[in-house]
This record gives C-alpha cells, sequence and structure tokens, in this order.
C-alpha cells in the first residue's frame, strides 16, 4: 500500500516516552481480565496492582526496544515484515503463547511475556504499516483483547492472517 509504511519515529522529543505510554496503554485493555481475576483471589491489596504495573512493564519494554531498534522501513521490507506477522499468526508457537496468555499465572510479567510471545506478529503489522498510528493501535488492541477472551478458531484466524499476508504482498509490490 504505497505511503503506508515508513513512519520516522526520530526528531521529536517527547515521541520516545509518548511511544512507551501508547504502546503499554494500547495492551493495558486486553489484561483488564486477568487483573480483575487476580484482584478477586485477594492475596493483598497490592496483588492486582503489582500484577498490573509488571504487566505494563513488560509492554512497556517493548516499546522502548521497538524505539531503539526501529527503522523506517521500505516497501520490500515492509511487505516481509506483514507476511512475516501473517505466517507467525498460524504456529505453534503463536497458539501456545496465546493459550498461555488466558491462563491465569501468578506473575504480571510472565503473563506479559506470553502475552507478547502471543502478540509479536500484530507488533510486526504495526512496525510495517505505521508505528505512530493511534488508530492501527486501537485496531490491534481489539484483535488482542478479543484473542485473550476467545479461544483459537480457524474461522476467524485464518481469515486474519492471509488478510495480514495480503496486506504482505500488495505492500511489497507497491
Amino acid at each position: 500500500m504505497p505511503g503506508m509504511h515508513g513512519t520516522p519515529m526520530s526528531g521529536m522529543t517527547m515521541a520516545l516516552p509518548l511511544f512507551v505510554v501508547m504502546m503499554a496503554a494500547m495492551m493495558l485493555p486486553s489484561a483488564v481480565p486477568a487483573i480483575v481475576r487476580r484482584a478477586r483471589d485477594g492475596r493483598g491489596v497490592l496483588s492486582a496492582p503489582l500484577f498490573a504495573g509488571s504487566y505494563l512493564g513488560v509492554w512497556a519494554l517493548a516499546g522502548l526496544a521497538i524505539w531503539l531498534l526501529y527503522r523506517p522501513p521500505g516497501a520490500a521490507a515492509s511487505g516481509a515484515l506483514l507476511i512475516g506477522a501473517g505466517v507467525y499468526e498460524l504456529t505453534p508457537l503463536k497458539r501456545e503463547c496465546r493459550r498461555r496468555c488466558r491462563e491465569r499465572v501468578r506473575s504480571g510479567a510472565r503473563f506479559g511475556a506470553f502475552c507478547f510471545g502471543s502478540s509479536i506478529g500484530l507488533m510486526l503489522v504495526l512496525v510495517a504499516v505505521n508505528v505512530m498510528s493511534v488508530a492501527l493501535m486501537v485496531a490491534i488492541a481489539a484483535v488482542v483483547l478479543a484473542q485473550k477472551l476467545f479461544p483459537p478458531r480457524r474461522t476467524l484466524d485464518l481469515p486474519l492472517a492471509l488478510g495480514i499476508v495480503a496486506l504482505g504482498i500488495a505492500t511489497a509490490a507497491a
């Protein structure tokens, strides 16, 4: 898709903290069910905030890593990232991380790591298309939330993966 890739993040003084906060905020809604479960477990008044904080810490680190490693991709690289992201959506690793991201865990950091593994393909979509797009972040956050709430279903997961691959092919060809 012409003009849809390669958004630079550098040159803005507030871009790094803004991006890290946006990344963490994008992933928070999908963690709410787990945070509520943690609060209901009754393991102390700080249990849920510590769980949420360590979960968000994982995503803040992911945002920082993306910031540090990011270079605006050209059409071919953007297309390759999208194709890779679509293929990843169908891998056993994705399924296992997604399964574990739906389980009860004691640690918010562990939960965050599994959720990161479940969502890395979608993060590649963000990097490939427009890393600073709030609309794309909202769309990805909605997909992540749906994937955490509902078990994997081929009838939903396959079209998503194929759509991402198709977008990658169209982007690379542009």
